[in-house]
């Protein structure tokens, strides 16, 4: 049994059948879409436009959506065909298990952290930007020093007396991440109807932005609209490639965090009446309305505040600041807009902590990772100890790192792992052509062969030191793969 060991796929549709999914067929297209469009707005939009407008594109961060949309669109085909021929937990880590073998698997499954438990801490991280908006309303805040991390220094206008201070914990961003995760344990499920206001409620306020605001840009803020290449350097002392054709690159892997959780849609493949027809509509047509919806977003907040006021004033809470600001009248919709995301953040990191709960699991179950991964609460039936652990490691990551730092690992992190289910794909087209696919991806390798271009362009636009991050993080994994996982897999 060597390193590229796969798992038999008659084995993975066997731990299907048993008692993990019996699915009814019965999402249309339009639930489909609905569905993508629920989990494709969140954080992302509000926190990472801005972010990329400042440090990488400038205006030109709408065009950095298309390219993210792109690279999103080409992997959604391939993740459907994955979830129609295997329906089983695990997300790209169960598909690489059973196309590319056991050691890549592992290096998936420590890459998804990267994606569900970073990037719970990155939106846990902005959950603490906008509460303070939220007491700002009520002439409170609360101290500077208590809600960033030792790595930030105040520039912000909401904190006068603090000019110049260091933070030293995020205790917000830990305090949200605790109480889900006391939520998860317990096992309590957000009832269909208060996430379906939480949704309407999120693109609601896009819209109202869109219409609203399209009257408060300034034209100067879009000229030039495609900035000339340059450098620009953060407040942490980080180089980012600014204008130009990397710029757009950088942000398009930075504005790549908007668009995380469009692959709900391919995991509910087994549900779809006609998978064949549905799925392809549902993943497109979602990132098709979202992608109009972020453009037209990016075009306005970008036209009613600067480039310098997301680099400054306007760095935290970038919305609001740009309605209060800029949008004379409109002070009740920067506190909408405040209410609505601080809910809406709050789904979010419920859906990534239990993301990432999920794919440890099955980790687990594999042997991959410790069995306490995989014990379940005596009462709940919820895998407690994983819920404990990722408390303690997300909870770090949201008390103690910057935002921006913590939304590029996850973009990072989630783009390889795109590349290699787009791999994949491709991979089990040529070594299992004889399994039943409900749904094909049409022309591959064209399409996953873009669908690796695209991500990997993205994440060369991301720049060395996320590639560091990154690299030094599949270190670490495999030190632990060959140290533990390796002896203790249960396919051997």
């Amino acid at each position: 049994m060597g390193l590229f060991t796969k798992k038999p796929i008659d084995s993975l549709i066997h731990d299907s059948s048993d008692g993990e999914t019996n699915l009814k067929r019965t999402l249309t297209a339009g639930n489909l879409i609905a569905l993508g469009i629920g989990a494709i707005i969140g954080a992302g939009l509000f926190v990472r436009t801005a972010a990329a407008a400042a440090n990488n594109a400038g205006p030109s961060v709408t065009i950095a959506f298309v390219v993210a949309a792109l690279g999103c669109a080409f992997a959604g085909l391939c993740y459907a065909e994955f979830a129609s021929m295997i329906p089983i937990a695990g997300s790209a880590y169960t598909y690489s298990y059973a196309t590319m073998g056991e050691l890549v698997a592992w290096i998936i499954g420590w890459d998804l952290v990267l994606e569900y438990a970073v990037g719970a801490a990155t939106v846990g991280i902005a959950w603490s930007e906008y509460l303070n908006k939220l007491l700002a309303i009520f002439n409170m805040h609360i101290p500077y020093k208590w809600c960033h991390s030792p790595f930030e220094i105040c520039t912000s206008p909401y904190f006068p007396d603090e000019f110049g201070m260091h933070g030293l914990i995020n205790l917000p961003a830990l305090f949200i991440i605790f109480m889900l995760t006391m939520l998860l344990i317990r096992g309590t499920k957000e009832s269909a109807f208060v996430n379906g206001i939480i949704v309407i409620s999120k693109v609601a306020i896009v819209i109202i932005f869109i219409i609203l605001g399209w009257n408060y840009m300034t034209p100067a803020n879009h000229t030039p609209y495609i900035p000339a290449a340059t450098t620009f350097v953060d407040n942490y002392g980080v180089a980012h490639k600014y204008g130009g054709i990397w710029g757009i690159l950088g942000a398009a892997g930075v504005v790549f965090f908007a668009f995380i959780g469009f692959d709900a849609v391919s995991t509910a493949a087994q549900e779809a009446k006609n998978p064949k027809k549905d799925m392809p509509i549902g993943i497109l047509g979602s990132l098709v309305i979202c992608t109009i919806l972020y453009i037209l977003f990016a075009h306005v907040l970008t036209g009613v505040a600067s480039v310098n006021d997301f680099r400054t004033a306007g760095k935290e809470g970038s919305v609001v600041y740009a309605i209060q600001t800029y949008m004379h009248g409109y002070g009740w919709l920067g506190n909408l807009v405040t209410v609505a995301i601080l809910f809406g953040f709050s789904s979010v990191i419920l859906v990534m902590l239990m993301g990432q709960s999920r794919v440890f699991y099955s980790m687990s179950r594999d042997g991959l990772v410790p069995k306490t991964f995989s014990n379940l609460h005596p009462k709940y039936q919820t895998p407690y100890h994983s819920n404990w652990i990722f408390l303690v490691f997300v909870g770090g990551f949201a008390a103690f790192v910057p935002g921006d730092i913590v939304g590029d690992m996850t973009s990072i992190g989630t783009l390889f792992a795109f590349i290699l289910v787009c791999a994949g794909v491709w991979i089990l087209r040529i070594t299992n052509p004889e399994l039943q696919r409900s749904f094909k991806v049409p022309m591959v390798p064209v399409v996953s062969t873009l669908g690796i271009l695209v991500c990997a362009a993205m994440i060369a636009g991301l720049g060395w030191t996320n590639w560091v991050r990154l690299g030094g993080w599949l270190v670490i994994g495999l030190v632990i793969y060959f140290a533990y996982s390796r002896k203790n897999s249960k396919l051997k």
